[in-house]
């Protein structure tokens, strides 16, 4: 059996290898048009940072290991122009040589991944200018930097690269603004979790641009001029343009494989495309979410490794199938994390889910141990059943141990309440007696049960206050001279009890604290005295934190400007 792949990195480099430790006769070869058979694509913007210092470290293969360990053909800087179904060959040209050639196959791997989205906009291919997908593409930005030693930069993208690209180049000590065309960074997030991402990059000096249009580029040698629609133009020595990925699906498509969203290569649970003998994996194809069930395009390296193996498993005559992804991500931004799994609020409307959410602000660990920090944890789940369907932290310490617990939780199939019933370890330097995960589960059981009826931040605005209703701010005196929000009164939640009379029986009372938890003590005084009680979950610190991030990016556009 003659087995060729296209493209090596995650999805390709596994497949090879997985399938010589299942079948030693097979002849493997690999097409790879970049200069590295297997690369740690991503390490790359901490190389560019100087957190990774010997560029040898982002190879993860050479074609010589590769060889001496596998027996296996990689050929590097080797493009696959064609696809010859009746044939089954493949046209290949040797980039350095300038040889065209075919090569027949048996069975046909497609790992080709995801291109940079470079859409046609003037001045667009200025040397200033770049992008950010391969080794090779690292060496010239790495190079830029170290000769030119720029002093601003407009990274064009809130994505996960944008992002770790602003993060290593501000630690560098560059200017950076970050440009993109929709409100928040981290498509992942919802917007209100996304809120603490933003405060926490402006904090670190990094100025955003949400809302903004990118019309052009003037290019000069001196640097970039960004030309936004309606607004000013910005100034920079370099731009990095990051505003997202496309399925690299144009050998696929030109043989006329069955295509899917945006392009991707559609395939089965055995990685098979609309032609038997030819099997596709990694960024360039269209998945199941795990979740939702719907159809998804998840360009990461977990999944793009697991379909490789699973590729491979199907070429030898095992029976592999791959059920999906949830889409587990986790990305650091100078001292905070931001993570998330499954699905978003946006993704579980889509997906038709009816579902209720809960936010906490536990510490990562206890708290009477030195060193504790506070996270925001945002869970969904279905109403009325409980299924978990996906969660959202951003903190500092501890955010990848919680998020990977929920990831597993999720992927089994358990419910909100159920987080509560985990043995997860627990020592004062790692985590609390009750841990976040097991928190979020009493507080979800708390939802379902209708032991809590909640409310949240988008709500604060809209509720009357004609005195309908009962606004309660039951924090301290201190906190609630340090601010508070318009129309609530204040009762401590340690003087409710003695302070009842003042409350008019009859009126619902929607009641905040800081966090959540003092307002949920509050409510189970009130509930059991007879008043019809709301929590504000999230507390004032969330509420805060989501408006004043509203402000900043309202107070970024000139008086009387709309934004796009």
């Amino acid at each position: 059996m003659k087995v060729v792949i296209v493209g090596g990195v995650a999805g390709g480099a596994t497949a090879a290898a997985r399938i010589r430790r299942l079948d030693e006769t097979a002849e493997i070869v690999i097409f790879e048009r970049s200069g590295y058979i297997s690369y740690a694509n991503c390490g790359l913007p901490y190389y560019i940072g100087g957190v990774i210092t010997d560029p040898e470290e982002l190879t993860l293969q050479t074609p010589e290991r590769f060889f001496a360990r596998f027996r296996i053909q990689a050929k590097v800087r080797h493009e696959v122009l064609e696809i010859h179904l009746a044939k089954k060959t493949v046209t290949v040209r040797d980039l350095e040589r300038g040889r065209v050639f075919d090569e027949s196959y048996d069975k046909l791997i497609l790992s080709p991944g995801a291109r940079p989205m470079r859409p046609d906009l003037p001045g667009i291919g200025g040397e200033r200018i770049f992008t950010l997908r391969t080794v090779e593409d690292t060496f010239r930005i790495h190079r830029f930097l170290e000769e030119q030693r720029p002093r601003s930069a407009a990274i064009i993208g809130g994505g996960f690269i944008g992002l770790e690209m602003a993060g290593e180049l501000r630690e560098k000590g560059l200017e950076v603004t970050v440009i993109q065309r929709p409100a928040q960074v981290l498509n992942p997030l919802d917007a209100d979790m996304a809120a603490f991402v933003h405060a926490g990059l402006r904090k670190h000096g990094v100025r955003l641009l949400p809302g903004r249009t990118v019309e052009g580029f003037s290019n000069t040698k001196a640097g970039v001029t960004v030309l936004l629609k309606d607004e000013p133009a910005q100034e920079a020595d370099l731009v990095i343009l990051a505003i997202g990925v496309a399925p690299d699906s144009g050998l696929a498509k030109a043989a006329g494989l069955e295509l899917g969203a945006k392009d991707s290569i559609v395939v089965n649970q055995r990685m098979q495309t609309s032609h038997p003998d030819i099997y596709a994996v990694g960024d360039a194809v269209q998945i199941r979410h795990s979740v939702s069930g719907e159809p998804a395009l998840v360009a990461l390296a977990g999944p793009a490794n697991k379909q490789g193996r699973i590729a491979a498993d199907n070429i030898c005559g095992l029976d592999s199938r791959y059920d999906g992804a949830q889409g587990s991500t986790v990305i650091k931004l100078f001292d905070m994390t931001a993570a998330a799994t499954g699905l978003n609020e946006k993704a579980a409307r889509a997906a038709g889910l009816v579902y209720d959410k809960i936010y906490l602000s536990p510490s990562h660990h206890a708290g009477y141990y030195p060193g504790a920090k506070v996270m925001t944890v945002k869970v969904l789940f279905e109403a009325p059943g409980g299924r978990l369907l996906g969660a959202q932290i951003v903190g500092a310490d501890g955010v990848d141990k919680r998020i990977d617990v929920l990831a597993a939780a999720i992927h089994a199939g358990m419910t909100a309440p159920e987080l509560a019933e985990l043995d997860l370890a627990y020592a004062p330097p790692y985590s609390s007696a009750k841990d976040p995960v097991n928190m979020a589960g009493y507080l979800a059981e708390n939802v379902l049960s209708g032991k809590l009826r909640q409310f949240f931040w988008h709500d604060v605005a809209d509720l009357p206050r004609d005195g309908s209703v009962i606004l309660l701010d039951v924090r301290t005196d201190g906190e609630y001279r340090r601010g508070h929000i318009e129309g609530f009164r204040h009762i401590p939640v340690d003087d409710l009890r003695e302070r009842l009379d003042e409350l008019e029986r009859g009126k619902p009372i929607y009641v905040m604290c800081q966090s959540g938890l003092r307002s949920y003590i509050a409510c189970r005084i009130l509930a059991q005295k007879g008043f019809d009680c709301r929590n504000l979950v999230g507390g004032y610190r969330f509420w805060q934190t989501v408006i004043s991030d509203r402000a900043a990016a309202d107070a970024a556009f000139p008086c009387g400007m709309e934004k796009n």
